[in-house]
């Protein structure tokens, strides 16, 4: 999630403006503290411009890298 934001050169605070979700929550998505819900990952989505699956794809590949 945070790759796909700054290759759309927007911030935290972009980003929930256009998922309409806080930036701290997005926040605590990126930095895998927080678990998103189904409509929170529906909106995540359509604030990076992707789909939902292309996001959990990009989540798995995240998470992999933080272990």
């Amino acid at each position: 999630m945070r790759q796909r934001r700054t290759q759309l050169g927007i911030s935290q605070e972009e980003l929930g403006l256009r998922a309409n979700l806080d930036r701290t929550y997005i926040s605590g998505v990126e930095r895998g503290v927080r678990n998103p819900s189904l409509t929170a990952l529906v909106s995540l989505a359509s604030g990076l411009g992707i789909n939902v699956s292309k996001l959990l794809e990009n989540l798995e590949i995240e998470a992999e890298n933080i272990e």
